[in-house]
C-alpha cells in the first residue's frame, strides 16, 4: 500500500472536493443547456380516414398533440367546437416499437368530453380548442382560440385527465382579447393554436399564430407575421414575459385559388432552457408547406410590457432565434393540414421521436395525418468534449 505524506492529504483532499464540485456543475449545466440536433429522419406515416367514427363520435379536426410517456400514449385535441360532438380529447396509441410508424400504428383507445366549471360539455360555438400540453399531475393544459366576431374570450385551462372536468384557468391578459371595434386583439382564427410545458414542470407557453392586431399585418403571400410567444409560471398561475416569433414569408409558386393562410400552429418545449420545435403551415392554393424550425429565446427581447411592439424601434427587440431543420415538402408524402407536435416514445435504439398530426377540418377531401420522426441528438457528455476540443476515446 502506498503511504502517502501527512501533509499531502489535505492537498489530495481539496482537489478531490474541487473536482467534484466542477463535475457537478458541468453536468448541471449541460443538462439544463440546450441540446443539439444532429439530425432528423423520416420513419412513417399513418392516416386516419375523415368520417371515422370512434364511441359515437367522429374522429377529426386534431390540431395539437402531448405524449404521455408514463403510459406511452398520447393525447390529441379536437378544435370541433361542438357541431359533431362535444368538444374533446382523444387518447391513440401510436406504435413506433419497431422504430417506424406503419400505417395501421395509430388506434384510438378513449375519447374525453372537457367539462366547464359546472361540469357540464361546452355550449355550442363558445369553445375553439387547439392546443394541449400534459402535466406531470394527471392533468392537461388546453388552449382555445374563442370566437373575435363573437367577442368570445380565448382560454387556457387546466382539466382532469381522467374525467376532463375544469381545474384551473389561466388569465389572459386585455391586449390580447377581442376588441369589438377589431383595433385591437387577437385575430379571428389566429389565436392560441400552440400550448407546451417545459420538462421540470415549472413554464407554460403558448403563443398566437398571427400578429395581434395592434401588433402588424396577418401573414399574406410573400410576408410573414409578428407572432408573440407568452410564457407562464406554474407555480403562480401568472403571465411572466411574452416574445416576438417572426414567421417565415412563404410565396406560392401557383395558386390559381388566390386563398392563402400562414402561420405559427404549434411548438414543444425541449428542455427548460428556451429552446424549442416549431411547425410553420401555410396553404398555398393547390397545398400545404409546412417547416421544422429549433427556436430559442435565450437572447429574445422581453415585450410583455408593450402593448403593441410599434410602440419602439423595431431595432430595440430581438425577435426569438430561429433555425431550419426540415422543409416537410422535402418528404415523399402528400402533406395535409399539419397543426400539432410532440416528442414522442424514445425509439429502439434510445433516440426521441417527433410526432407531428394534422387537422382535416372534417373535410372530405383531406385526412389526418400523423407523421413520425427520428431526432438524433448530441448527448451532454459530447458537447463537453467538444467544448473543450477533446477527442473522443
Amino acid at each position: 500500500m502506498l503511504h502517502l505524506p501527512k501533509f499531502r492529504k489535505p492537498f489530495l483532499i481539496l482537489i478531490l472536493a474541487t473536482s467534484l464540485i466542477l463535475i457537478s456543475f458541468l453536468v448541471n449545466n449541460f443538462a439544463s443547456a440546450s441540446f443539439i440536433i444532429n439530425s432528423i429522419e423520416f420513419i412513417g406515416q399513418a392516416t386516419l380516414p375523415t368520417g371515422l367514427t370512434f364511441q359515437k363520435t367522429e374522429v377529426g379536426g386534431l390540431s395539437g398533440i402531448t405524449y404521455d410517456a408514463k403510459n406511452n400514449l398520447y393525447y390529441a385535441i379536437s378544435d370541433d367546437r361542438g357541431q359533431k360532438a362535444p368538444p374533446r380529447f382523444y387518447t391513440l396509441t401510436i406504435d413506433l416499437s419497431k422504430g417506424k410508424l406503419n400505417n395501421n400504428g395509430v388506434v384510438p383507445v378513449s375519447v374525453t368530453n372537457l367539462l366547464d366549471n359546472n361540469n357540464q360539455p361546452f355550449l355550442l360555438n363558445t369553445t375553439d380548442t387547439e392546443g394541449i400540453a400534459l402535466t406531470n399531475q394527471d392533468t392537461i393544459f388546453v388552449s382555445s382560440e374563442g370566437d373575435v366576431d363573437r367577442l368570445i374570450n380565448p382560454f387556457i385551462k387546466e382539466f382532469a385527465l381522467a374525467s376532463g372536468k375544469t381545474i384551473n384557468t389561466l388569465p389572459i391578459l386585455d391586449k390580447f382579447l377581442p376588441d369589438s371595434q377589431k383595433q385591437k386583439g387577437i385575430r379571428n382564427n389566429l389565436a392560441f393554436e400552440s400550448l407546451t410545458i417545459t420538462p421540470n414542470q415549472k413554464l407554460l407557453f403558448t403563443a398566437t399564430e398571427n400578429a395581434l392586431i395592434q401588433d402588424g399585418t396577418a401573414a399574406q403571400s410573400g410576408v410573414g407575421t409578428s407572432c408573440r410567444i407568452l410564457q407562464y409560471n406554474l407555480l403562480t398561475k401568472q403571465p411572466e414575459q411574452e416574445f416576438l416569433y417572426q414567421t417565415q414569408p412563404v410565396t406560392p409558386l401557383f395558386n390559381p385559388t388566390g386563398k392563402f393562410a400562414s402561420g405559427l400552429p404549434d411548438l414543444v418545449a425541449i428542455d427548460n432552457a428556451g429552446n424549442f420545435l416549431s411547425i410553420e403551415r401555410s396553404f398555398t392554393g393547390l397545398g400545404f408547406t409546412v417547416f421544422l424550425f429549433q427556436v430559442s429565446l435565450n437572447k429574445a427581447t422581453d415585450i410583455h410590457s408593450l402593448e403593441s411592439i410599434t410602440e419602439i424601434d423595431p431595432d430595440k427587440i430581438q425577435p426569438a432565434a430561429k433555425k431550419l431543420l426540415l422543409d416537410l415538402r422535402t418528404l415523399d408524402v402528400s402533406l395535409d393540414n399539419i397543426e400539432g407536435l410532440t416528442l414522442g416514445a424514445k425509439l429502439p435504439d434510445g433516440q426521441p421521436s417527433l410526432i407531428l398530426i394534422s387537422d382535416n377540418n372534417f373535410n372530405g377531401l383531406q385526412q389526418t395525418q400523423i407523421l413520425a420522426f427520428k431526432l438524433k441528438i448530441e448527448s451532454p457528455l459530447t458537447k463537453l468534449l467538444r467544448r473543450f476540443r477533446i477527442p473522443n476515446l
